[in-house]
């Protein structure tokens, strides 16, 4: 009875090691850059995402995002309005795109990513912002992830190459302890 009880402290110190963080939205959103014309660059980003994640050192962590497509918002009305068309991410019939991962390594976290209802796995290059206490009594951890996707292997093929088929993406997390 005795290994028992102490067999079950030590399962219950490894599972007190898993924090488990919920998106902090005000602080957190995905950017994508794309060229345009050859000439130039436009970046954008979303404005709603929401999510969890789970970050137990660089041994492990997962993490679930979903982002409403029709947050997108490159500063300009009418090609945000003809983004969220059928040309584009066609927001009507596609309402989210979503990312869950299968597998993190300390500095890569790989995952499917769900774009115009096509799933695909990617591979993020994650680094580590910091983690600590929040001047309310809570604890933070931060991170920014990288990638570079092509919008076709997600249906997305609209004036490619005038504006380019590679998108270069940047999420910037900031969770809240649970």
């Amino acid at each position: 009875m005795k290994h028992l009880a102490i067999a079950s402290l030590v399962l219950a110190a490894g599972a007190a090691n898993a924090a488990d963080y919920t998106i902090d939205p005000g602080h957190s959103f995905v950017t994508f850059e794309i060229g345009h014309l050859g000439v130039s660059k436009t970046v954008g980003r979303f404005n709603d995402i929401t999510g969890e994640f789970t970050y137990e050192g660089e041994k492990s962590g997962s993490a679930e995002l979903t982002i409403q497509s029709a947050s997108v918002d490159t500063n300009h009305e009418a090609r945000d309005k003809h983004l969220r068309s059928p040309d584009f991410l066609d927001v009507k019939q596609f309402p989210t795109i979503t990312f869950k991962s299968t597998s993190f390594n300390g500095n890569e976290l790989e995952g499917e990513l769900t774009i115009h209802g096509v799933t695909k796995t990617v591979e993020f290059d994650v680094e580590k912002i910091g983690e600590g206490k929040d001047p309310w009594g809570g604890y933070r951890a931060g991170f920014e992830a990288k990638a570079t996707i092509k919008r076709s292997d997600f249906g997305v093929t609209y004036f490619i190459p005038g504006v380019t088929d590679e998108t270069e993406l940047e999420v910037f997390i900031e969770g809240i302890r649970k």
